[in-house]
C-alpha cells in the first residue's frame, strides 16, 4: 500500500524518526522497533517495515563510526558468524514478510525481552531463561550462526531485532563497544535489506522510497542528539535506559501478540 503524505502525516513521520533516533543514539538500539511500531499504527504494517529500512541504515552508519579501525577489525573477526547468519536470515525474512505468524512471534519475542531484563536486573530468577542463555547465548561460531539466522528472519520480516540486542548484550561489553557492535550488525543487515527490498519490489511505489530516503535526515539528527545526551549520562542510568527500553519493547510485543493493542 503506497503512502499518501498529508501535512499531519509528514509531521508525524519527522517526530517519530527524531525521537527514535535519539533513543538509538543513547541506548544503541530501539530505532527500528520504536519507529516501525508507531508508523504501523497509521500506515500499512508491511509498508512501515520497508519505509524504515533506509532511516535505520543511516542511523547505524552514524553509530558504527564510533568504533576505531582496530575495534572494527576485532569485532568483525569476533562476530562474523553472527553477521553472516543474520544476513542470510534477513533475506529469507524479506521473502516471507507477509507470511510470518506475527501473533505468536510477538509473544515469544516479548517474553524473551522481559526475561532478559528480569535476569539482568537480578530481581527474578528464571530457570528456563537461564537454560536458554546457557544453551544458545554462547560465543561459539555455530551458536552465532544459529542465533543470527533465526534473528535475521525475524528482523527481515518485522524490524524486530530485540533478540540480537539481548544476544550481544549478554557478552557484557562496555556500553560504547556494545553500541558500536550493534550498529555494525544492523548496518550490514540494512544494507542488504535496501538492495533486497528494491529487487523484490517491496516498496509500493517510488514516492514511498523517496520519503524513506528523506526520513534519513531526521534520523541522523535524532541520533546526533542522542549521542550528545549519552555522554552526559552515567553508566548506571545508561544501563537503566537500555533495560527500560527493552522492558517497554517487551511489554508492547507481548500485548500486541495477545491482541491487546
Amino acid at each position: 500500500m503506497s503512502v499518501v503524505l498529508t501535512p499531519t502525516l509528514g509531521v508525524l513521520f519527522v517526530v517519530v524518526v527524531l525521537v527514535a533516533g535519539a533513543i538509538n543514539g543513547i541506548a544503541g538500539f530501539g530505532f527500528a522497533l520504536v519507529g516501525t511500531m508507531v508508523l504501523a499504527s497509521v500506515i500499512d504494517p508491511s509498508t512501515a517495515v520497508v519505509f524504515m529500512i533506509v532511516p535505520i541504515l543511516a542511523a547505524n552508519l552514524s553509530l558504527v563510526r564510533e568504533l576505531s579501525a582496530d575495534e572494527l577489525r576485532t569485532c568483525g573477526r569476533r562476530f562474523w558468524p553472527l553477521l553472516v547468519g543474520a544476513l542470510v536470515g534477513t533475506v529469507v525474512g524479506l521473502l516471507v514478510v507477509e507470511r510470518l505468524p506475527t501473533g505468536p512471534l510477538r509473544i515469544a519475542l516479548g517474553v524473551l525481552s522481559l526475561g532478559f531484563v528480569a535476569t539482568a536486573q537480578q530481581t527474578v530468577a528464571l530457570p528456563w531463561f537461564e537454560r536458554v542463555k546457557t544453551g544458545c547465548f554462547v560465543e561459539r561460531p555455530l551458536a552465532m550462526v544459529g542465533v543470527g539466522g533465526l534473528s535475521g528472519v525475524v528482523f527481515g520480516g518485522t524490524n524486530v531485532g530485540v533478540q540480537l540486542i539481548a544476544y550481544v548484550r549478554s557478552f557484557d561489553l562496555s556500553h560504547g563497544l556494545f553500541v558500536g557492535v550493534v550498529a555494525m550488525v544492523f548496518l550490514g543487515l540494512n544494507g542488504v535489506r535496501v538492495l533486497a527490498a528494491g529487487a523484490l519490489g517491496l516498496y509500493p511505489d517510488g514516492t514511498t522510497f523517496a520519503l524513506s530516503v528523506l526520513a534519513a535526515v531526521p534520523a541522523l539528527v535524532g541520533v546526533s542528539v542522542g549521542r550528545r545526551l549519552r555522554a552526559r549520562i552515567s553508566d548506571q542510568w545508561r544501563r537503566r535506559l537500555v533495560l527500560g527500553v527493552l522492558a517497554v519493547i517487551g511489554v508492547r510485543l507481548l500485548a500486541g501478540g495477545l491482541g491487546l493493542f
